[in-house]
């Protein structure tokens, strides 16, 4: 079992790291600038995009879940369906976003409190990087689709040629030719597009992917039954992620408020946290992968050794990660700036990068537990209750600044695994209960 486990989570932590990089490259080369509005710019812009498609990564977590089970059952034809009703989806949700671009820039920065130059900035950003969104939805899927094959390995080649890649056109594009904000957009979109042409190519080399295109002019793939599991599955998870961003959301919003040099600082430290996320995130795929599979198989005993041996390993990987950033997170953190008030004011919070991933690490591994088995409407639940938590614990620490802000955050994830771990018993007797 824990072989099993690292194989899935190791290749997917590497992965992670490797797309953590897209933003720390960012972050990093944008601070050479040492302009606070040019680094907040970036933070917005990015933070806007992510808002408005981090809410459609259900296509990779549905997708994920229905392919292990099919796996778990031994179907092809199941795995290959999978692929083209959620291909088909991606493609739909892509030619929407781009109906709405106008309404997007025009409400988008708005929403996040952006002024004055920061918000010009963002803007340029934005308009660069919008026409990537219709490949990251796809991208979306088809690494979804992998994973649930146990093809992390592919996917994780795939990310770290694609973020070298775009790494080095971050430092061409802004330290050689001077583009500044454009420069590490045009350096995203570019990077996004590479990385799609390279999975597809490597998805089609999978037996049911190739029945996949023929699948879609057959009927039976698209009818009503069939559709339903897809979609009431993504729509928890839809109204999940967005409540999850909605969180983000005001943690930007809430910095922004308080001036350039706190949205800055607050742009890094969530970078520190995102890495942080993103490595423990490789257990999520693991419980995604192997608890979907169990529940297919309709194995208990697994599925319940599996939980906590996945939260053995991820609370031991947390408490790792918190050490390294208590010894080099300030260090690090201010590395990300030439600016002296951001430098001064990251060393002020840096503590809140080392508190952050004790507070998350349950929460990950039991998204995966709940998007494996598709208990995606009690993990809704979940979330809007802990949501609720966070918005009131908001306004309750408001006089405390931004202390006040990321201490709501942290809380935030608590509440998120104590409800969770509240409905596990219950949904494990529903699920394995005899037919």
């Amino acid at each position: 079992m824990n072989r099993a486990i690292w194989a899935i989570a190791a290749p997917s932590m590497l992965t992670n790291v490797a797309t953590a990089l897209f933003g720390l490259a960012d972050m990093w080369v944008i601070g050479r600038l040492g302009e606070a509005a040019a680094q907040g710019a970036v933070e917005v812009g990015a933070k806007l995009l992510m808002t408005l498609l981090i809410v459609f990564n259900f296509l990779r977590s549905g997708t994920t879940a229905l392919t292990a089970q099919a796996a778990g059952r031994g179907d092809d034809h199941a795995q290959a369906a999978a692929l083209t009703r959620s291909l088909a989806a991606a493609l739909l949700i892509g030619a929407l976003i781009l109906i709405l671009r106008p309404l997007v820039l025009r409400f988008g920065l708005q929403m996040l409190g952006a002024t004055a130059d920061v918000a010009d900035l963002a803007r340029t950003y934005v308009n660069v990087r919008y026409l990537g969104g219709v490949a990251w939805l796809v991208n979306a899927v088809v690494v979804g689709w992998l994973i649930g094959r146990r093809r992390v390995r592919a996917v994780l080649a795939v990310e770290v040629g694609a973020n070298l890649f775009h790494i080095a056109l971050d430092v061409t594009l802004v330290l050689g030719f001077h583009l500044g904000v454009a420069g590490v957009a045009a350096a995203t979109l570019s990077s996004e597009t590479a990385k799609l042409v390279a999975l597809l190519a490597i998805t089609l080399r999978e037996a049911p992917a190739r029945r996949a295109l023929a699948l879609a002019r057959e009927r039976s793939t698209w009818r009503a039954g069939e559709l339903s599991a897809l979609f009431s599955l993504n729509r928890d998870l839809f109204a999940r992620t967005l409540l999850l961003m909605s969180a983000t959301v005001l943690v930007t919003r809430a910095g922004a408020q308080q001036g350039p040099v706190i949205l800055a600082t607050n742009a890094i430290l969530f970078q520190l946290f995102m890495l942080a996320t993103l490595i423990l995130d490789g257990f999520e795929s693991s419980a995604q992968v192997l608890c979907g599979e169990a529940l297919g198989a309709r194995d208990r005993a697994r599925f319940t050794a599996l939980v906590r041996t996945i939260l053995g390993w991820a609370g031991g990987l947390a408490a790792l990660i918190a050490l390294v950033y208590a010894l080099a997170g300030p260090r690090l953190a201010a590395s990300f700036s030439t600016d002296p008030a951001v430098v001064a004011s990251t060393g002020v919070y840096a503590a809140w990068a080392i508190a952050l991933p004790l507070c998350g690490v349950a929460s990950f591994v039991f998204d995966g537990v709940y998007i494996g088995a598709s208990w995606t409407r009690a993990m809704l639940i979940g979330m809007a209750a802990a949501l609720a938590v966070f918005v009131a614990l908001l306004e309750a620490t408001r006089p405390l600044g931004d202390h006040g802000l990321w201490l709501a955050f942290s809380v935030f994830f608590l509440a998120r695994a104590a409800g969770q771990a509240l409905m596990l018993p219950g949904l494990v007797r529903r699920s394995f209960a005899p037919a």
